[in-house]
């Protein structure tokens, strides 16, 4: 008879080596950060390609360097070791002192452009190379924006590599970010076109059913014509489809930038996320008000469009700059990517994303997307509800086997992937049984 062999466990040691590739990886970052400073003077124009290289390619190669050693450290498995007791990520001083630098950033970004106007001319050659025009404060932003995803996103591909759901959310929105935020929008003004992000439509980007931006895209010709067209069908036809199908998640955690963003360089933070009921009160206090502040302000756009100005006057562009102005620059830019590291990872998404909230209004009244609950394994860790960066208590709901429905959630699957006893999982067969109590 044949014998059964029993393997021992792989043991996993520590390896001096890894950690001089780390160092060595914090070093590449630190001399491309020396990079950005000195980039901040008038000695860049000399040569912007190569302080490009010494700014943004090492802080990239550094990044990489740092990461890659992960696949080797330790096994496969979720990792979010010494989270609570790294001062950046555990509202200490290092992530008060992030959070400001993040905050100035933005701050210097919308009122105070000049100072970065060396930082533009950095990414000069990018900007010829792909649009055939001088960069602007947005280029130089957009080129910020998409390598923070996609390097903090290899990051993520490589913590969750045991997970596919989280690979394939990962690589999508990476995809997202690079091709129809990023590269699309640049190769349209290198070919003349209107500069269009085909993954942001209303109310998201609400000057993109503005009459004003409508009758430009118009006036551009037939690919002029298809914005338009993608916007209408995106916005009143394929969200709530979608939306009925698989919840906010095909949106919020698989195409947004903005949730790509929070996703990847976020995800760090996403357990300062607060789960109180105070906060649960003011976030939907706060992401119904921008909604309704952004339909009446695009009503009143159109209406006053309609009649010539001779209706409303100045009223409507009056409610378009105060809603630009505080909803689109210091609501989502200075405070939705700024208080990462004081609020978690998706403040923009849960107080103030009008596009989260119809999606959210969605997914709760009519959706099969829904996450299941097997409350009787469940041993009240709650994992779950720490690292719900959407400040869900999703522990209370396992804990009462009920199926939870929620409008704020994004279908990220972190819970269920943090639960040591698979009481969690992500479901959208039917919309009839939603609501279920004791699911076995």
């Amino acid at each position: 008879m044949k014998q059964l062999q029993i393997h021992p466990a792989k043991v996993y040691t520590h390896n001096p080596s890894l950690d001089v590739i780390k160092k060595i990886g914090l070093s590449f970052v630190g001399i491309g950060v020396l990079g950005f400073l000195v980039s901040l003077t008038n000695i860049t124009k000399s040569n912007p390609f190569l302080f490009f290289l010494l700014s943004f390619g090492l802080v990239t190669l550094g990044a990489l360097i740092f990461f890659l050693p992960q696949i080797k450290e330790s096994p496969s498995g979720v990792k979010n070791n010494n989270i609570f007791f790294n001062s950046f990520t555990s509202r200490q001083a290092g992530g008060w002192t992030l959070g400001i630098i993040i905050t100035g950033f933005y701050v210097l970004l919308y009122w105070f452009p000049e100072t970065l106007t060396n930082w533009v001319r950095l990414v000069d050659p990018l900007s010829y190379w792909l649009r055939n025009k001088a960069a602007d404060r947005w280029f130089l932003y957009g080129s910020f924006y998409t390598l923070a995803v996609l390097v903090m996103g290899t990051r993520m591909l490589i913590k969750k590599r045991h997970n596919k759901y989280q690979i394939l959310r990962t690589l999508s929105v990476m995809f997202f970010q690079l091709g129809f935020a990023f590269l699309i929008p640049a190769l349209l003004l290198r070919l003349n076109q209107p500069e269009h992000y085909f993954t942001y439509f209303w109310p998201l980007k609400y000057d993109y059913l503005f009459p004003y931006t409508v009758d430009s895209l118009i006036k551009s010709g037939g690919l002029g014509y298809f914005m338009v067209f993608w916007g209408i069908i995106m916005s009143f036809i394929a969200t709530p489809v979608l939306s009925y199908f698989f919840g906010k998640r095909w949106y919020c955690s698989w195409v947004c930038g903005c949730g790509g963003l929070a996703e990847t360089a976020g995800d760090p933070f996403r357990q300062l996320s607060d789960k109180s009921l105070k906060a649960w009160k003011i976030e939907r206090w706060m992401i119904y008000s921008v909604l309704v502040f952004i339909v009446v302000t695009t009503v009143l756009v159109w209406l006053n469009f309609i009649y010539h100005g001779s209706l409303l006057g100045s009223l409507s562009s009056g409610f378009s700059k105060t809603y630009g102005f505080l909803i689109g620059a210091v609501f989502s830019g200075v405070i939705g990517v700024g208080f990462y590291p004081i609020m978690g990872n998706r403040v923009w998404c849960r107080f103030g994303c009008p596009m989260a909230a119809i999606l959210g209004i969605l997914q709760k009244k009519k959706s099969k997307f829904r996450i299941t609950t097997n409350g009787s394994q469940c041993i009240s860790c709650g994992n779950c509800s720490t690292y719900c960066e959407m400040g869900i208590d999703v522990r209370s709901y396992a804990q009462r086997q009920e199926n939870i429905v929620r409008a704020s959630c994004v279908g990220c699957g972190i819970c269920a992937e943090v639960c040591p006893r698979g009481v969690l999982k992500l479901e959208n067969d039917s919309a009839d049984i939603r609501f279920n109590r004791n699911i076995s």
